[in-house]
């Protein structure tokens, strides 16, 4: 069950690294199929990982020094653009142990109201960083997070988490940089460097207010976990989640502007699909292109 549960893509590019190109006849335990591949192939070239001919750059090798998801890597490696290395890095911990939120089911509502104190509208991501800046304020006290619905396993285990990627941020040479707390740009420069890292994985709201996943055209709903508020646009999200719906899980808002941005090569209008969000994205183009001609 490990195995089928492991990304495809964090096994290719650990294979890269490894120097085994000829992944279609690598004798895996369990082989994934054609498509599952081609799919891992296209993320890390999308990613900048891989080049076009399939051979690992510079990004795909700092990469793989990152025991992370290969999307979670290309955050800590996009983060001290927006200097937000710091943020991210707690986000990171946060999102690689199992939830720190708990909400036993005799005590929903003492639990709900507990975690809205950390709560931002627009991103689950920074309602963690928020959660963990606030363990720590606390001296990491597990009477706090009985207190409040924390699971100090987890969020303890995300210490050390934490610690690790750090170390492994400042071998590659990574500025670890932080924005003033008071500023809004605390909570912006975190979305953007999430932008940065999850083009690939975006919802936009449809004109009958559901949402449609980007290219693959999967309605899908927020789960009702989530603390985005106001059903925005344009929502990214880290997990999609299969039950009796599909839904979409630990989301942040963002928006077209910035995905055109950081990933014209995968919001490519010539080979986009046909769909409500294309409109959107073409007008981003044009608004880009008139600011570039204004500077």
């Amino acid at each position: 069950p490990e195995i089928l549960r492991s990304k495809m893509s964090s096994v290719v590019l650990t294979l890269k690294k490894l120097n085994i190109d000829d992944l279609v006849h690598f004798d895996f335990l369990d082989p994934p199929a054609p498509e599952t591949l081609m799919r891992a192939l296209e993320l890390l070239n999308y990613h900048g990982a891989l080049d076009d001919e399939g051979d690992m750059t510079d990004i795909g090798y700092k990469m793989a020094e990152m025991p992370l998801d290969p999307q979670l890597a290309k955050l800590m490696l996009a983060s001290p653009e927006y200097g937000c290395s710091n943020e991210v890095l707690s986000v990171v911990a946060c999102l690689s142990v199992p939830g720190i939120f708990m909400r036993p089911k005799d005590q929903a509502k003492a639990a709900d109201d507990a975690k809205a104190q950390f709560a931002t509208q627009d991103s689950d991501h920074c309602t963690l960083l928020n959660a963990y800046n606030a363990y720590l304020d606390s001296g990491c006290s597990s009477q706090w997070c009985w207190d409040n619905y924390i699971n100090h396993r987890s969020i303890s285990q995300a210490g050390n988490v934490r610690q690790q990627l750090e170390g492994i941020m400042r071998k590659l040479d990574l500025p670890l940089l932080s924005n003033p707390s008071h500023l809004p740009r605390y909570y912006t420069a975190v979305k953007q460097a999430l932008t940065a890292a999850m083009f690939m994985q975006v919802a936009y709201r449809q004109r009958n207010g559901g949402y449609l996943t980007i290219k693959d055209n999967q309605a899908v709903g927020l789960h009702p976990s989530t603390d985005v508020k106001g059903k925005p646009e344009w929502v990214m999200y880290e997990e999609f989640v299969l039950t009796s719906k599909n839904y979409i899980r630990t989301c942040t808002v963002t928006n077209v502007d910035w995905l055109v941005s950081v990933a014209p090569h995968y919001y490519d209008l010539s080979n986009f699909p046909e769909c409500e969000a294309k409109a959107e994205i073409e007008a981003a183009y044009r608004r880009l292109a008139k600011r570039a001609v204004s500077k």
